[in-house]
């Protein structure tokens, strides 16, 4: 009888002790799987040093800091996260390797496809096969361009050099900039061309003080320069000339009592500043505002079927065609740039901080070596003439090309000195007077020339 109790007691303690321990297993499978949420849901918070007082010696970029939530710090990058825990030696051994506490980061990235077909380009154009009705005989599966192939690898190099820095990743939108990059070739005239198919960013560089004496630049990343430039035409000075001497002027300033590290950075900033300055004082600009030009890639000016600037293009946006000019290089990683004034033109609400068209819905028809042997102030009329003789050799155009209208302001009439006048015989008086310049008029090859101040 002793021997059935004992053996009942055994079984009891058996069961309660299993009992607890399912419960406790329980217990800590809901608690990894609560915790493993929470770090899914909560945004990850990374804390910040207190930046030092600024040192008018040194000069920092700005550093991100406070709360984030990962998915919104990439800016369109899908991000995954989860928490992976091992068992480890003692937290002092731990503390010192670098690899006890560590993210591996892996980026995935799809590589576009390009278009070939008519029936692919019409998928981002629309109005192109109807625009456009025979440059469906010169667009071939075989046309992509290597640039196409280039302008990504640029960009994925990039990515790989920016791994470390995820706030400097290139954006999802940034990267798929670019449909397609088609090299045309027509059968007969074997006039070529450069079909590009992406976005729309906005350019509002430049400056040309003959033209345009006040500045206009509005945006923070605003240059006064474009690689298309001509001598100047007048003494007028770049309305940025006095700034970017001001500038010099405080670097200067600071070089004498810099230290040597802080002097090496300066000297070199003023040697881009005198640059910047001998350049403004020389030569003149396209506008961003004003004249109707596009942006490339730097990659795209190298090669055989390269791109130069000068060369003729045409804009495809809706059902309109606009004439335009290669005016500015960009970087190499980046698709899809217009002036200001083209932007204008498409969408009213432009700016240089928002883009006309934020979908792949532009077409640019570059004509290749097209560009005139010496330049000058843009020429609207020339422009015209030129772009509808190239789409003419392509093919031609079933509606006429956008009409650009100058739209510069007129240049301020010279006030003139007054000058006494002589007292004149009866004789003198039945003569009529001469009248009086109101100064030098612009040149005759100057393409945006000032009206005429009305008679008195």
């Amino acid at each position: 009888m002793g021997k059935v109790r004992l053996s009942t007691l055994r079984r009891v303690v058996l069961v309660v002790f299993l009992a607890l321990f399912a419960a406790i297993t329980l217990r800590w499978i809901s608690l990894e799987r609560w915790h493993r949420e929470a770090m899914r849901a909560e945004p990850v918070e990374i804390p910040i040093p207190p930046p030092p007082s600024p040192s008018p010696a040194a000069s920092r970029a700005p550093t991100i800091s406070g709360k984030f939530d990962l998915p919104r710090l990439f800016n369109g990058i899908t991000l995954h996260a989860e928490l992976e825990t091992v068992p480890g030696a003692a937290a002092a051994e731990e503390r010192i390797d670098p690899m006890s506490y560590a993210i591996d980061l892996k980026m995935r990235a799809r590589l576009p496809a390009p278009n070939r077909t008519m029936d692919e380009l019409a998928k981002v154009s629309p109005e192109l096969p109807r625009l456009f009705p025979r440059l469906a005989t010169v667009v071939k599966p075989d046309a992509v361009s290597p640039f196409f192939g280039q302008l990504y690898e640029t960009k994925v190099r990039v990515l790989r050099e920016n791994l470390s820095r995820l706030d400097q990743l290139l954006s999802r939108h940034n990267f798929y900039d670019c449909q397609t990059v088609l090299q045309l070739r027509h059968p007969e005239n074997h006039r070529r061309a450069l079909l590009l198919q992406a976005d729309m960013d906005v350019d509002a560089d430049g400056s040309d003080g003959d033209r345009v004496p006040a500045g206009n630049g509005v945006s923070p990343t605003f240059k006064p320069f474009t690689s298309f430039r001509w001598t100047k035409k007048t003494a007028t000075p770049n309305p940025y000339l006095p700034l970017t001497e001001d500038r010099l002027r405080h670097i200067e300033a600071e070089q004498k009592t810099a230290p040597a590290e802080r002097k090496r950075e300066l000297k070199t900033a003023a040697a881009e500043l005198r640059d910047e300055i001998n350049a403004m004082k020389k030569f003149s600009y396209l506008i961003g505002t004003y004249d109707p030009f596009i942006v490339i890639p730097g990659n795209f000016t190298k090669g055989a079927e390269a791109v130069k600037v000068g060369d003729y293009a045409v804009v495809i946006v809706g059902n309109t065609i606009y004439p335009a000019i290669v005016g500015d290089v960009g970087p190499n990683d980046i698709v899809g740039e217009a002036s200001l004034r083209i932007a204008k033109e498409i969408n009213s609400l432009s700016n240089p901080n928002n883009r006309p068209i934020s979908d792949l819905k532009a077409t640019y028809l570059i004509f290749n070596g097209t560009a005139d042997s010496s330049w000058g102030p843009p020429d609207l009329e020339k422009l015209q003439t030129r772009c509808e003789t190239f789409v003419k050799e392509m093919g031609g155009a079933s509606v006429p090309l956008h009409h650009w209208e100058n739209t510069v302001p007129p240049l301020p009439t010279p006030t003139p000195s007054p000058t006494p006048t002589p007292s004149l015989s009866p004789a003198e008086t039945t003569s009529p007077l001469p009248s009086l310049s109101p100064g030098a008029s612009p040149a005759p090859t100057f393409a945006f020339p000032t009206p005429s101040p009305s008679a008195p």
